[in-house]
């Protein structure tokens, strides 16, 4: 495309977000966010809107924008856009929703309502009727797995517990919407993702989707839309010859189709968006960065759709595997825009050398022609690769590697190659006699014919075999289903029941470099007449040097974790969350991710020159955020567990605040300060009433904020306000305040327990 307005560098961008608004005269595309930009590449917080039909770019000029970001997803809802979570900076990731009215141009930032919604970026959405579905991201060390859903209508959070065959966590993965249905592919988890799972809003639950013909390969940072009856996918990592390929899903057969897109040899689509306006699809962006070439961003581009209505679809039924190749169609683009050629669908034959077929016992498998390499003896590959540079049969996209311990190299070749190598009537092409000897020297090479070369490849003998690289990628699994064989193998090399599958975990966590099993997992106890050879079988799966399993947090007054380590030496671990470092005995301390929306609340208080009291500090879990973010004057820590107090003052080294906080070992109720605090922190659940009159003696004469927690069932949350709001101004008055008690705000964290929500109201105390 040629820009026109603006100059162009400044969609020089990836991690951004892009919406499409269309009227009846007029149609363009939203940009908001990113990193790059024209000069100095940093993330950004501008807003664009392009317009496809005449190449015009011009900014938004809003008060009260968005802070910088990238990693967010951007849903339209009317005539608003709804920007969702996101990276501010390498350790503030970020969970706020900024709404955009495209009509008033005008920003805002929704008050958090409804479930928790954590921090993430890299993170994937999709818009169904007037409700924004959002699955997955990242989170520092941690990948969700988690399904959240953004009524627009009420403006509250929801997270989905969802049925059926759910996929695994990941990030960097794509979804669309198509009727009632969300659909995802790809992403990573600890490995690129090639599976594609469907999401029924209406049933609220998951499927994992077969269809026919060739799969795409496993990518993630790619691109997805809806036009008319297609779901596409384009770009992605790993970069190969495979990002000049589109790849459709033909939702009337559900066949996947692939379509060759002629002038992306350049471009690099990762971390791009993919619009479509009307018949164009309109990618904007991306790129990446390397430290020895440097930064690389692809220029926004145009690409016509409509050719692809003419694919051939008169036998929409057709399954993979029959012996059919349907006639090939193409469709020529005009005015310069891209060459879309529609390429052979079903299997291979001889008239069409670039499909090719491998047969592996007594199964016919579809090689196609950026899946095979060339392999030779170490000592002839020299030689072989100065013939298939010459020639342009070398495949520069693919990696040359090794095999058999270095004895032999295989060289991926390319298409034109694969069309005229067939080792069955090789040695005819030419006049060449391998007796005759052969010297490699640069002008014999660059006076060779293509015949000649490839009977002398024949002669130091080349061999074409299937790329291992490419098949592995192309089998890879997820952790869940290499995790169901490994122990479905076990189990029946036991004798016991498939039934047993029915227990393994779908969703796990990771504490530091510990991967946590629910405690609902593996609950039959025959599983622990196999747990030795089981349990380095799971971690492995899961690609992981110690394994645990979550407990209950035990109910006596220290709060002690019953984390069980199954592989593995100790429960020592480091987590980083929000910037900051938490580091604690997993095995004996207990640790929430429910919490971190709560405590990122509290590090986005305005704490200077304050004094803060935290009457149950555990580990730090709000000691830390209100010192290292909202910058705290001084925090007393009051706990009694002696395995917290080890990692708390451990933790204050860490984060360099030790000398902001004095810890108070002990009972709150005898340790505690009296007429200092400014706020006093009570995090106990299910109740902390016991320590309600300690928190009002430990504020100053003339009052200050209460954070009281507390689990609520989800009808009686006004009763229990009003019993806190009665309560506190009760004890006030019996030790002598003359106060205003006012509940500010009650926050909701997360659900407990089914209808049971983890609450904190914010109690405020000032003096008449």
């Amino acid at each position: 495309m040629v820009i026109a307005g603006e100059p162009i560098e400044r969609l020089f961008l990836w991690g951004h977000s892009t919406c499409t608004l269309e009227s009846t005269n007029k149609a363009e595309v939203l940009i908001f966010g990113g990193f790059g930009g024209s000069g100095k590449h940093a993330r950004r917080d501008d807003s664009f809107l392009l317009d496809p039909l005449h190449g015009t770019l011009r900014e938004i000029n809003v008060a009260g924008r968005p802070s910088p970001r990238l990693g967010h997803t951007a849903s339209l809802i009317g005539d608003c856009m709804y920007v969702i979570g996101g990276r501010a900076d390498p350790t503030n990731k970020l969970s706020e929703v900024w709404i955009l009215n495209t009509l008033k141009n005008e920003w805002r930032l929704l008050d958090r309502t409804g479930s928790a919604f954590p921090p993430r970026h890299r993170h994937a959405a999709a818009a169904v009727g007037s409700k924004i579905y959002v699955f997955g991201g990242l989170n520092n060390e941690t990948i969700s797995s988690s399904l959240h859903v953004l009524d627009t209508n009420t403006l509250q959070w929801e997270e989905l517990i969802a049925h059926g065959e759910r996929p695994c966590a990941r990030h960097s993965h794509s979804m669309v919407a198509y009727g009632s249905k969300l659909f995802m592919f790809g992403g990573y988890y600890g490995e690129a993702l090639g599976d594609l799972y469907s999401f029924d809003t209406l049933t609220c639950s998951w499927k994992v989707e077969k269809v026919g013909g060739r799969s795409p390969y496993a990518r993630f940072s790619h691109s997805m839309f809806v036009y008319k009856y297609f779901i596409g996918i384009i770009g992605g990592c790993p970069v190969t010859q495979h990002c000049q390929e589109l790849t459709l899903l033909d939702m009337r057969s559900l066949v996947w189709k692939h379509v060759t897109l002629s002038s992306m040899d350049k471009e690099l689509f990762v971390r791009s968006t993919a619009n479509v306006v009307r018949d164009d699809l309109i990618m904007v962006g991306g790129g990446a960065a390397c430290y020895a070439f440097g930064t690389k961003f692809s220029e926004p581009m145009k690409i016509n759709l409509f050719p692809l209505l003419s694919l051939d679809d008169h036998d929409s039924s057709r399954k993979l595997g029959e012996n059919e190749v349907n006639k090939e169609e193409e469709g020529m683009m005009e005015n310069g825009n891209v060459l879309l050629q529609a390429p052979h669908v079903g299997t291979g034959s001889p008239q069409h050398p670039e499909m090719q077929s491998l047969n592996v016992e007594n199964q016919t498998v579809q090689i196609d022609a950026s899946s095979w390499v060339v392999k030779l003896e170490k000592k002839n590959a020299k030689l072989g690769k100065d013939i298939l540079k010459k020639f342009g049969w070398l495949d520069l996209e693919r990696k040359v590697y090794a095999q058999e311990d270095g004895l032999f190299i295989s060289f991926p070749v390319t298409e034109k190659f694969c069309a005229i190598f067939s080792e069955d009537r090789f040695e005819v092409l030419s006049d060449h006699h391998p007796s005759k000897p052969f010297r490699a020297e640069g002008s014999l090479l660059n006076d060779m014919s293509s015949s000649v070369a490839l009977d002398i490849l024949k002669e130091y003998g080349a061999t074409k075999l299937p790329d291992e690289l490419v098949q592995k990628r192309k089998a890879c699994k997820s952790p869940l289903k290499i995790m169901t064989e490994a122990v479905a193998s076990l189990i029946r090399q036991k004798g016991l029941s498939d039934k047993l599958l029915e227990q393994l975990p779908n969703r796990w966590e990771r504490i530091g470099d510990i991967v946590v099993l629910p405690i609902s997992s593996f609950g039959d106890p025959i599983w622990n007449s196999i747990g030795e050879e089981l349990w380095p079988i799971i971690a492995k799966s899961l690609n992981t040097c110690r394994l645990a399993r979550q407990g209950r947090v035990t109910a006596n007054g220290t709060r002690d974790s019953t984390l069980e380590i199954l592989v593995g030496d100790n429960g020592w671990v480091d987590h980083r969350e929000n910037g900051i470092l938490y580091s604690f005995d997993a095995t004996k301390c207990m640790f929430s991710w429910g919490n971190l929306s709560e405590k990122i609340r509290m590090a986005s208080s305005d704490c200077t020159d304050a004094v803060i009291v935290d009457l149950f500090a555990g580990i730090g879990y709000f000691v830390l955020p209100f010192l290292v973010r909202a910058k705290a004057k001084l925090v007393y820590a009051c706990e009694w567990n002696p395995y917290a107090i080890e990692a708390l003052k451990r933790n204050l080294e860490a984060n360099s605040v030790s000398d902001r906080c004095i810890v108070l070992e002990g009972d709150n109720r005898i340790t505690a300060p009296k007429g200092v605090a400014d706020r006093v922190c009570l995090g106990l659940l299910p109740s902390s009433e016991g320590s309600w009159l300690t928190a009002v003696r430990a504020l100053r004469s003339n009052g200050g904020i209460l954070h009281v927690h507390g689990n609520v069932k989800d009808t009686e949350v006004e009763l229990w306000a009003n019993h806190v709001s009665k309560s506190i101004s009760e004890i006030a008055r019996s030790e002598d305040h003359r106060w205003e008690v006012t509940i500010d705000h009650v926050e909701k964290v997360k659900w407990y327990a089914p209808h049971i929500r983890h609450l904190v109201a914010d109690v405020k105390c000032r003096q008449i």
